[in-house]
């Protein structure tokens, strides 16, 4: 842990929230979807994958040509076994061991698969394929163990959180009277017995979406906030993630299975949606990744219910793709482009750029707030821009322009009346400019391009009016 004096706002706000003696260090995975008709080959997927440092991904089936792409890649894999897949392996373990042979056993050990997702958020699947489940986990289970590989190769299943009969507030978390004890319980008894772990889809968007007049942005976004006190437990949560899994961990310690561990398999924001979507943007989606991705990789992935719990987490996704259905923002989620671009700059790793915190300390500590967006350096190869949030407040953008041209140091006088870059004469632009010199100026280091959440971190160089704004000083 480093010492206070050194440590950017979000970290001593992580310190406020998890002050167990030991801090427990998650990792950070992707979802790799391939529901597109314009992605990239897999072995071009593999070589973005190992640019950016991503070390683990989960894939929604056992493509071979996605398997043979990522043997030798060091990136360890799920594979998963598809919905329609379920009556079949349940009711024949012969054909359980024929789709372990085939998906697992030809590529095991070049291709590092170190778990089984068998079915993805099967409950909610209307062809009522519930029953099906737990005997379908056990049976590749038990094919696994014929080709000796149950160690190396885990079995579980996604859920929604569809799956609670009770959510609010956490401590009253409770699986479904449906599933309690015909599917949970057998299932979390497997999960036990083979030292695997829970996998759960968590997407604090949805609740944020559907409750945006009661629940706070930041609270979402893992900004800073006044904190939501459970009553049940007497617990402070400081974000709706963390509500959302203790809600999880208590319907699971409802049925006596507290020793089972959880690892979050899809969790994401939107970075565009409809009108009717709420809070679907790319600033807030490089918010919600880069506070989530920051806190795991920092030792801070346990939860206010579990202080010492380890959880993993795997972002959806990793592309937008074209051809999902649903609303806009389904199609979405991604990190990249198919062009292999980035929606919005996002760090998978915390290595020479998280060691980098000077630009930011003044804003983040001496000043007592800031902290946590999007506001993580480029790639050592590559540029990135700072850019004003809109959807944060004349108020919010006001003060953060206020402080970038002041007290900041930013080189403001190109957006001074009569300067060349004073048009558009607006609040966004004006603070754009000012909020970009900063950064620059700090070498894009973590937290220098948040202000509070009224700025994030942008790949592709912008333009206001006739300027372009600079990416580097």
């Amino acid at each position: 842990m480093e010492p206070l004096s050194s440590c950017s706002f979000f970290c001593l706000l992580s310190l406020l929230l998890f002050s167990s003696t030991v801090a427990s260090a998650g990792s950070i995975g992707v979802n790799y979807g391939r529901v597109a008709n314009n992605l990239p080959p897999p072995s071009k997927v593999v070589d973005l994958l190992k640019s950016q440092g991503i070390t683990q991904v989960k894939l929604y089936d056992a493509e071979p040509t996605v398997l043979l792409a990522l043997a030798n890649s060091g990136i360890k894999v799920v594979v998963a076994l598809p919905n329609e897949l379920l009556a079949a392996t349940a009711a024949r373990r012969s054909f359980a061991l024929s789709w372990v042979q085939r998906n697992v056993a030809r590529y095991y050990p070049a291709t590092q698969i170190q778990a089984v997702a068998v079915g993805n958020e099967v409950f909610v699947d209307p062809k009522n394929l519930t029953s099906f489940l737990v005997p379908a986990m056990v049976n590749v289970h038990e094919a696994l163990a014929r080709f000796h590989l149950d160690e190396a190769v885990k079995v579980s299943s996604p859920i929604a959180l569809t799956a609670l009969q009770s959510s609010y507030p956490s401590s009253s978390g409770s699986f479904r009277t449906d599933l309690a004890e015909p599917v949970m319980k057998p299932m979390l008894e497997l999960l036990r017995q083979t030292g695997s772990y829970l996998m759960v889809n968590a997407y604090p968007f949805f609740a944020y979406e559907a409750n945006a007049d009661v629940i706070s942005l930041d609270y979402a976004l893992f900004r800073p906030n006044a904190g939501v006190v459970d009553a049940g437990n007497g617990l402070k949560y400081y974000s709706l993630f963390d509500a959302q899994i203790d809600a999880v961990f208590a319907a699971m310690s409802a049925l006596k299975y507290d020793d089972v561990r959880i690892v979050v398999s899809e969790t994401g924001w939107p970075s565009k949606g409809d009108s009717k979507e709420t809070g679907a943007n790319a600033a807030n989606a490089a918010a919600y990744n880069n506070n989530l991705v920051r806190r795991v990789l920092s030792g801070n992935s346990a939860t206010p219910l579990r202080p010492h719990a380890e959880v993993d987490v795997y972002l959806f996704g990793l592309f937008n793709e074209n051809q999902k259905p649903g609303p806009t923002s389904e199609r979405n989620y991604g990190v990249f482009y198919p062009s292999e671009e980035k929606v919005y700059e996002l760090d998978f790793v915390l290595g020479s750029s998280s060691g980098s915190n000077k630009g930011g300390l003044r804003w983040d500590e001496e000043r007592g707030r800031g902290g946590g967006n999007g506001g993580v350096r480029a790639s050592s190869t590559g540029e990135s821009w700072c850019v004003a949030n809109g959807m944060a407040g004349k108020e919010r953008l006001q003060k953060a322009l206020d402080y970038a041209c002041g007290e900041g140091g930013a080189d403001c006088k190109s957006i001074q009346p009569g300067a060349d870059c004073f048009q558009p004469n607006t609040l966004e632009a004006h603070a754009s400019f000012a909020f970009n010199s900063y950064y620059q100026k700090k070498g894009r280091s973590i937290g220098t391009c948040d202000f509070e959440g009224a700025a994030y971190v942008v790949s592709q160089p912008p333009k206001i009016g006739k300027c372009e704004l600079p990416s580097g000083y």
